[in-house]
């Protein structure tokens, strides 16, 4: 009878010992959070050590447990902590709220932070990403917890997340403010909100008024095969005027990116009529469908645009299931764009881009530098490298771009620059695109470079890539066409349809 009373009396014991565990537990549960969080009191040799102070308050151990001779027994507790509450004094009776997520860097994604030297970014602004699981309440959290002012939001297929626009109103530095968002883990990513410029020189009253890019790309014997009939080409870029003579039931759909209402420029009008022009000039792909999408905002005489901007026009670009998006801009590696890019290249959309004309001791600018587009650099009438295009190993292409006749809103006039050849680029792509509608971009790039005309040192180089695009070549000359382009006709014998 003893040996039954014992172990049931001890359990009895050990249950009142752990009530004012349990009361403690429970009552640090209730507790905000202070400079220093309570400590359980000590039982035995089981107790946990308790966790607290700062980020929240409570007791944090799993549970407690005393150990009699011949006997172990675990009480567990009552109200298990929360790793991920925090109980904050400034909430006063609200429910307990999740705590943001900390981390010391970045696992995986390298820092957005901009390197030291880099000052191309609006001074007081940053673009966030967040995963699209993000309840709104979260957001609204995360802008107060680092003290930023919201300025837009747009969801982005091209990634599954969407991107966020914030105002620093303080006197922090963007770079500060990148460092303390990548250590909270609600945020995807962050990075400044980069400037980019579009790549034309100044426009010169005098030059030759040809269309010298039509013989040297080869187009009319091109145009003969293929007029890039029904290819959607998307031209991120300042506003196209799309009344133009040129442009005429070219465009047939346009997107405003930018933040100021929608007006025609110089530069997206040069751009669009350059690829599917089809008055006074003769357009690369006349046929072309093109997306207009004016990311760049006019700024006197010239027009800037901004990662945010870019991007909404890339995921809208990628949404009207263009088949080629035109980027005649240039600036700094920027990692958000980076991915957009990649997503982009994956859906098979061919990326095109300027070079840029900071000429041969610049270093890459981009979107031009990034693998996945293919860099197009500029060249005369007399087929040598435009003075100001750059330079460097991952250019793939060169085309026509310095002293070219183009369209402009209410007229014309003479300009340079590697804006105006990726545009050519563009529209032999989509004349590659009709001819074989199947191509990859791997597939297309490879094929416009087997078939470029070789220029400067032998094989590819730094100046002109793979040397100079060739579009009647591209497309597939018919078998038997002579070196003009010209194909014989072929003798029709009786009977034969």
């Amino acid at each position: 009878m003893l040996k039954r009373i014992v172990p049931s009396c001890l359990v009895v014991l050990a249950v009142l010992a752990a009530a004012p565990l349990l009361s403690d537990a429970a009552q640090a549960q209730k507790m905000n959070a202070r400079s220093v969080a309570p400590t359980p009191p000590s039982v035995g040799g089981g107790m946990p050590g308790s966790r607290g102070g700062g980020g929240g308050g409570g007791y944090r151990g799993p549970g407690w447990g005393a150990v009699i001779p011949g006997i172990i027994m675990t009480v567990p507790q009552l109200m298990q902590p929360r790793g991920d509450v925090v109980y904050e004094d400034d909430y006063g009776d609200d429910p307990p709220r999740r705590r943001p997520p900390q981390r010391a860097a970045r696992a995986g994604r390298p820092s957005g932070v901009p390197p030291a030297s880099e000052r191309r970014y609006v001074p007081d602004e940053v673009v966030i990403e967040l995963r699209n699981n993000i309840a709104p309440a979260q957001v609204d959290a995360l802008q107060r917890r680092h003290r930023l002012a919201r300025l837009e939001s747009q969801p982005h297929q091209l990634t599954g997340t969407t991107l966020y626009r914030w105002r620093i109103p303080d006197r922090r530095s963007v770079p500060q403010v990148v460092r303390e968002l990548e250590r909270d883990n609600v945020v995807a990513s962050v990075q400044p909100n980069y400037v980019y410029t579009l790549q034309d020189d100044a426009a010169k009253p005098a030059g030759d008024p040809a269309q010298y890019e039509v013989a040297k790309l080869r187009l009319t014997q091109a145009h003969q095969i293929v007029d890039g009939a029904d290819i959607v080409v998307a031209v991120i870029d300042s506003g196209v005027d799309a009344a133009h003579p040129e442009l005429t039931d070219s465009v047939v759909e346009s997107f405003n990116a930018a933040s100021t209402p929608m007006a025609p420029h110089a530069h997206g009008t040069s751009i669009a009529a350059l690829i599917a022009g089809h008055g006074k000039l003769i357009g690369a792909a006349p046929k072309a469908r093109l997306l207009a999408i004016r990311a760049f905002d006019p700024n006197g005489g010239s027009a800037d645009g901004t990662t945010f901007a870019i991007l909404k026009g890339l995921d809208w670009a990628a949404a009207q299931k263009a088949r080629i998006i035109n980027m005649s801009f240039a600036g700094p590696n920027d990692p958000a764009m980076q991915r957009s890019l990649a997503a982009a290249h994956k859906r098979g959309i061919v990326l095109i881009a300027a070079a840029g004309n900071a000429g041969p001791k610049s270093p890459p600018l981009y979107p031009a530098a990034d693998p996945n587009v293919i860099a197009v650099s500029a060249t005369g009438a007399d087929d040598k490298v435009f003075a100001l295009s750059n330079r460097g190993p991952h250019i793939a292409i060169a085309a026509p771009g310095d002293q070219l006749l183009v369209a402009v809103p209410g007229g014309y006039e003479v300009s340079s620059g590697t804006s105006y050849s990726a545009a050519e680029i563009s529209g032999v792509m989509a004349l590659m695109l009709e001819r074989d509608p199947k191509l990859t971009p791997a597939q297309a790039l490879r094929r416009l470079q087997a078939t470029a005309r070789d220029l400067g040192p032998k094989g590819r180089d730094s100046e002109f890539g793979a040397g100079l695009a060739d579009a009647f070549a591209a497309v597939g000359a018919p078998a038997g066409a002579a070196a003009d382009g010209t194909v014989p006709a072929t003798p029709v014998k009786a009977g034969m349809r």
